[in-house]
C-alpha cells in the first residue's frame, strides 16, 4: 500500500488546500503567495513561478470571497426578479448572469414573486454584502422602495423601466421613443379605434411606453381609447383580458388595434382572438421580440429593446465611482411582422 504524504493528501481532496499549503510547497512564506495571486503586487518573477506551479500541482485555488471582503468587495451582485412567468426574463437573466462572469462577479437571484418576500430577500442581499442590486424590470413596490433607501450605500439599478426615485439608477429603452414608433406604425395601416394592454401598475416604476404611445397618436389626431388591464405579464393573463373585453363588447363598439405592454401579452391576446375565430380582426403589437414572436403562428410585431447593451451600461455601473447621469436610455428597433397589419 502507498502511504500519501501531506501533499497528496491536500491534491486529492481530503481536506481543502489553504495557502498555507501551497507555501510549503513551494517553499515560501504565506504572503508571498498572497502576492503571486494578487495583480499588481510585488513579487520576484521567480518566486511567483514557484508559486503559481505548486498551485497547479495542488489544485489551488485563492478564496476570492474572503480577499473581496477586505478590500470591502464581494464581487457579488443581487439580481431582482418579479413576475417570474415573464419568458422574456429568461433571457435577461443569461445576458445578465454571462455578463457579469466576464467581468469577475458572481450573481445572486432573489426571487420576491412571492407576496411580503421582498423584505427577506433585500435584508439577505444586504448581509451578504452584494456589491449592488440590479433590478431585471423588476415593479417596485413601496416596500421595496423602502427596503432600497435603507441600503443606498451600494449602486441600485433598475433595468428595463424607468423610476423618479433620486438614488435608483435607471438603465432602460426608451420607452417614450417606442411608443410613438408603435403608434405611428398603427396610423400607417389607417386605424382609427385604438387601445392599449397594460401589465403590472406602479407608481415607482413606469415603461414610458404609453406616454409615448399617446403623444404619437395625439399627432395625428387620435386617444387611446382603450386600456385593457391584465395585472400580470403571463399568457393567461393576456388571454383573459382580452376575453373579457371581447365578450363586452359588440364587434363595431371594439377598438380595431391594441399595443400590448410586452410580447407575452401580446400573444395571449392572438390567442384569444384565434379562439373566438376573430383572428384578423384586430391588428396586435408587442414588446421585447422574444423567440415565439417570430413564430409563424403569430407573426407579431413587436419592439426589440437593446439587450446586450442595456446590461453593460446596468453593469458598468456597479463598479463606477465617478458620479455618472442617474438615467441612461437607449433606442430599441421596431420589428414589423403580420399581426398589427389591417386584413
Amino acid at each position: 500500500m502507498i502511504k500519501k504524504s501531506k501533499n497528496m493528501q491536500a491534491a486529492g481532496g481530503t481536506h481543502k488546500v489553504t495557502a498555507s499549503d501551497v507555501a510549503r510547497r513551494a517553499g515560501v512564506s504565506k504572503w508571498t503567495v498572497s502576492r503571486a495571486f494578487t495583480e499588481g503586487a510585488s513579487i520576484s518573477p521567480k518566486a511567483r513561478e514557484k508559486v503559481l506551479k505548486a498551485a497547479a500541482e495542488l489544485g489551488y485555488r485563492p478564496n476570492l470571497l474572503a480577499r473581496g471582503l477586505t478590500k470591502r468587495q464581494t464581487r457579488i451582485v443581487g439580481l431582482v426578479v418579479d413576475e417570474m412567468d415573464n419568458p422574456n426574463l429568461l433571457g435577461l437573466l443569461k445576458e445578465t448572469s454571462l455578463q457579469l462572469q466576464r467581468r469577475g462577479y458572481l450573481s445572486m437571484l432573489l426571487n420576491i414573486s412571492e407576496e411580503d418576500r421582498e423584505g427577506a430577500a433585500i435584508s439577505l442581499a444586504d448581509q451578504f454584502q452584494v456589491d449592488g442590486l440590479i433590478f431585471l424590470g423588476t415593479v417596485l413596490t413601496d416596500e421595496l422602495v423602502h427596503l432600497a433607501q435603507q441600503i443606498h450605500h451600494i449602486p441600485l439599478i433598475v433595468l428595463y423601466r424607468n423610476s423618479d426615485i433620486p438614488h435608483i439608477q435607471v438603465v432602460s429603452t426608451d420607452g417614450h421613443l417606442a411608443g410613438r414608433e408603435i403608434a405611428e406604425a398603427m396610423v400607417e395601416q389607417g386605424y382609427q379605434r385604438i387601445g392599449y394592454m397594460a401589465g403590472p401598475l406602479s407608481e415607482s416604476t413606469q415603461l414610458r411606453r404609453l406616454e409615448g404611445f399617446r403623444d404619437g397618436l395625439a399627432e395625428h389626431g387620435l386617444a387611446v381609447e382603450e386600456i385593457v388591464e391584465a395585472g400580470h405579464y403571463q399568457r393567461g393573463a393576456g388571454f383573459n383580458a382580452l376575453s373579457q373585453y371581447l365578450a363586452s363588447r359588440p364587434a363595431n363598439g371594439r377598438v380595431e388595434a391594441l399595443f400590448c405592454e410586452n410580447d407575452i401579452l401580446a400573444i395571449g391576446a392572438l390567442d384569444a382572438l384565434h379562439k373566438r375565430g376573430e383572428a384578423s380582426s384586430m391588428g396586435i403589437i408587442g414588446f421585447d421580440d422574444i423567440d415565439l414572436a417570430a413564430s409563424p403562428c403569430y407573426a407579431l410585431t413587436t419592439y426589440r429593446q437593446p439587450l446586450e447593451r442595456l446590461v453593460g451600461e446596468a453593469i458598468r455601473r456597479i463598479g463606477l465611482e465617478e458620479e455618472v447621469p442617474r438615467c441612461h436610455l437607449l433606442p430599441g428597433e421596431l420589428i414589423l411582422r403580420d399581426s398589427h397589419r389591417r386584413r
